[in-house]
C-alpha cells in the first residue's frame, strides 16, 4: 500500500509501504492549523521521521473526514503537529498585569520546563489536557506531555509515556513534576501510554490513593486498551512522596475485523474516572469506536468498573488479549451519529452512576457517508444523560441496562474555528456532578444559543427519575457582551451542602482577542433558576494563545477540570487548566477555600 496521507486540521498521517506494517508513521506539515479551514483530502508531501511506536489502526483513516475523536487519539494517530498562530509578534504575557481574584491563591505550574526534553536533546512543546484530584493537603494534576512524541515508549526514563503528572503534599501550593507514569513492564509487554488522563481520590483506613486514567495502546496484539495506574501517597505532610505502579487495564476493544492487510480492533476513547468510596468502586466512562459496522465506527458509550477492595491494586473487569470481550456496561449503543465526551458520576446514597455525553458530534458537520440511511445533518446535537442503577453494576456483569434518560438539545459550537486554539472542530461535551442534598444531578457545558462563542450552561434533573429540575438550561456566566468566549466547563463533585462549583475558559477581559482567562461560579445551587450571581476570575495573568508554541492538538485540551475535596472544616476547590503564559502550553492550577 503506497504511502498516502490525509490531511484536516490535524496533520498527516503516512502509513508505511510494509504490508501488515505494526507501525503508524506520522507525517507533519509545516504550515499552521489555522490554515487548514476546511475538510481536504491530499496525499503527503513527504514522509516524516516517525514519532512514538504506534500501530495501525482504522480510526486513523477516518479521523477529520468524517470522525472525531479526543486530543489522545490524535497524539495516538498523528504525533506532534504544528500549531498555533506564527503571523502575530509575541507578547510577554509573563508581564502582563495581575488581576488577581481574591479568593484563589496564586496559579501555579504543576510541571517543571526542564523535564520537558527528551532523551535525544529534543525539547517538547505542549503539556495540556488537565486533570486534577485531591484529599486533604495531598494533589494530583496530569497532562497530556507531548515529550512523549519524541521518546520510545518503553524507554526508561519514562519520558515515553504521554501521560504527565505532578504531586503536592502541601495542599498545591507547590507541585513536583514526576515525568511520565511508570511503564516497567513496557519491554517484555510493549505498549504506550497515550494521554487522556482523568484523575480520581480515594482515602480508606488512613492512606490516600490516586488512580490515573490513560489512553493505553498494546503494541504486540490489535486491540486497543484503557488503563488505571494506582498511586499511593508514602508518609506524610510535607515529607509525603507518591509510589506509583504499573498500568492495569480497564477496558480492551471488543470489536476487530481481519483485512488482507492486517488486524484492526476499535479504539476505546476519551475515558474519565467517578468514585464511589462507600462501596469500593472506581468506574470509568468511555467511548468505543468500532470497525466492523458504519454504526459501530459513530461511538458506543461504555462503563468499565475496577474493585477496590485492595486498594494498591485494583481489580478490573477486561478480557484477555485476543479474545472477544463485551465491555463491562453499554450505557448507550451506537447508532447512526457520533456519541463523544462520555463523563460519570456516582450518587453516594445509593450506588447509582449518572453518564452524561453528547451525541451527534462532529457529524452534524460533516453528514454521514453516501448511502447512510440518516443523514446527521438534519439531527438535532444534544447532550444526553443516562442513569445505570446500582443494582444492574454487579460483579460479575449483569444483562440489565440504562433505566432512565434526560436530555437537553444544544446549539453547538462545533463549526467554531475558536481563535488561538488549534483545534477544529470545537466541543460542547456536558460535565456532571450529583448532589444528594439538592436531590439532583447536573450537566454543564458550553452553548452557541446567546454568545456565538458560547455561554456556560447548567441543567439539572432529579435523581431517579431524570426530569428537568429547570425548564429550561440557566447561565452560569454572568457578563452579558455576547462577544467573548466561553469554553469547556468544569465540574465533578460538589462542596458544602451540595453546591456545585464550575469553572471554564473565558474571554471577557479581552474580547476579540486569543487572551483567555479561567473563571468560575462557585456555590452554585444546583436548583438555581436564574443566572448566577457573581462570577470570580482564577487566572492571575491572561495567555494570549496566539502565541503559544504547541506541538499538540488542541494546543489548550480537549477538557479543563476541577476537583472540591472536603476538609473537616470545609471544602478546597482546586482548579486546572492548560495555560500558556510561558508561551508553551503548561498545567497549571489553583484552589480556593470554600466557604
Amino acid at each position: 500500500m503506497s504511502a498516502r496521507g490525509r490531511v484536516f486540521g490535524h496533520g498527516v498521517v503516512a502509513r508505511g509501504e510494509a504490508k501488515g506494517a505494526r507501525r503508524w508513521r506520522p507525517t507533519v506539515i509545516g504550515t499552521s492549523v489555522c490554515i487548514v479551514a476546511a475538510a481536504i483530502l491530499v496525499p503527503a508531501q513527504s514522509a516524516g521521521a516517525g514519532s512514538g511506536y504506534l500501530k495501525p489502526n482504522q480510526l486513523c483513516n477516518k479521523l477529520g473526514v468524517r470522525l472525531q475523536a479526543s486530543a489522545g487519539a490524535q497524539m495516538f494517530c498523528f504525533g506532534p503537529q504544528s500549531g498555533g498562530s506564527t503571523a502575530q509578534s509575541r507578547t510577554n504575557t509573563t508581564g502582563t498585569t495581575a488581576l488577581r481574584a481574591p479568593s484563589f491563591g496564586r496559579n501555579v505550574n504543576a510541571a517543571n520546563l526542564s523535564e520537558d526534553v527528551s532523551p535525544s536533546g529534543v525539547r517538547a512543546y505542549g503539556q495540556s489536557e488537565t486533570s486534577i484530584a485531591a484529599s486533604g493537603s495531598y494533589v494530583v494534576e496530569a497532562w497530556n506531555d507531548a515529550t512523549a512524541f519524541f521518546t520510545s515508549p518503553c524507554d526508561p526514563s519514562g519520558k515515553g509515556s504521554a501521560t504527565g503528572f505532578g504531586f503536592s503534599n502541601d495542599g498545591g501550593a507547590t507541585f513536583r513534576d514526576l515525568g511520565g507514569l511508570p511503564n516497567r513492564n513496557c519491554k517484555s509487554d510493549p505498549a504506550a501510554i497515550s494521554g487522556d488522563p482523568s484523575v480520581e481520590a480515594y482515602t480508606v483506613a488512613g492512606t490516600t490513593y490516586f488512580y490515573i486514567a490513560s489512553i493505553f495502546i498494546p503494541l504486540n496484539h490489535p486491540q486497543n486498551d484503557l488503563s488505571v495506574t494506582s498511586c499511593t501517597v508514602v508518609g506524610s505532610g510535607t515529607s509525603a512522596t507518591l509510589n506509583c505502579g504499573d498500568p492495569t487495564v480497564a477496558a480492551i476493544s471488543s470489536d476487530c475485523v481481519t483485512l488482507p492487510f492486517g488486524s484492526f480492533c476499535s479504539f476505546l476513547d476519551k475515558e474519565y474516572l467517578t468514585i464511589d468510596p462507600a462501596r469500593h468502586r472506581l468506574y470509568m466512562s468511555y467511548t468505543e469506536f468500532g470497525v466492523s459496522s458504519f454504526v459501530a465506527s459513530n461511538g458506543t458509550v461504555e462503563l468499565a468498573v475496577c474493585d477496590l477492595a485492595t486498594p494498591a491494586a485494583p481489580a478490573c473487569s477486561n478480557g484477555s488479549a485476543g479474545s472477544k470481550h463485551p465491555p463491562y456496561f453499554v450505557v448507550s449503543p451506537a447508532g447512526q451519529c457520533e456519541q463523544e465526551g462520555a463523563y460519570p458520576a456516582v450518587d453516594p446514597a445509593n450506588g447509582d452512576v449518572y453518564v452524561a455525553w453528547e451525541y451527534n458530534w462532529a457529524t452534524n458537520i460533516f453528514g454521514s457517508p453516501p448511502g447512510a440511511p440518516v443523514d446527521c445533518r438534519t439531527r438535532a446535537t444534544a447532550n444526553l444523560l443516562a442513569r445505570v442503577p446500582f443494582t444492574c453494576l454487579t460483579l460479575p456483569a449483569s444483562s440489565c441496562g440504562v433505566s432512565n434518560r434526560g436530555i437537553v438539545k444544544v446549539t453547538s459550537m462545533d463549526a467554531a474555528f475558536v481563535p488561538g486554539y488549534n483545534r477544529f472542530p470545537a466541543s460542547d461535551f456536558p460535565r456532571i456532578a450529583v448532589s444528594d442534598s439538592s436531590g439532583t444531578v447536573s450537566i454543564v457545558w458550553n452553548d452557541a444559543t446567546r454568545d456565538p462563542l458560547g455561554d456556560i450552561y447548567l441543567q439539572s434533573f432529579n435523581l431517579g427519575s431524570v426530569t428537568r429540575v429547570q425548564a429550561a438550561p440557566v447561565t452560569l456566566n454572568n457578563d452579558t457582551s455576547g462577544i467573548a468566549l466561553h469554553f469547556m466547563p468544569a465540574l465533578r463533585n460538589t462542596g458544602i451542602n451540595g453546591l456545585l462549583n464550575v469553572s471554564w475558559y473565558d474571554r471577557r477581559s479581552a474580547p476579540n482577542s486569543a487572551r483567555t482567562d479561567v473563571f468560575a461560579a462557585l456555590n452554585v445551587d444546583p436548583r438555581l433558576s436564574g443566572t448566577a450571581r457573581s462570577n470570580v476570575r482564577v487566572t492571575d495573568v491572561s495567555s494570549d494563545w496566539n502565541t503559544v508554541s504547541s506541538d499538540i492538538v488542541p494546543n489548550f485540551g480537549d477538557y479543563t477540570d476541577n476537583y472540591t475535596a472536603l476538609t473537616s472544616t470545609g471544602a478546597t476547590l482546586h482548579v486546572a487548566w492548560s495555560d500558556g503564559r510561558l508561551v508553551v502550553p503548561q498545567p497549571f492550577s489553583s484552589h480556593v477555600t470554600l466557604k
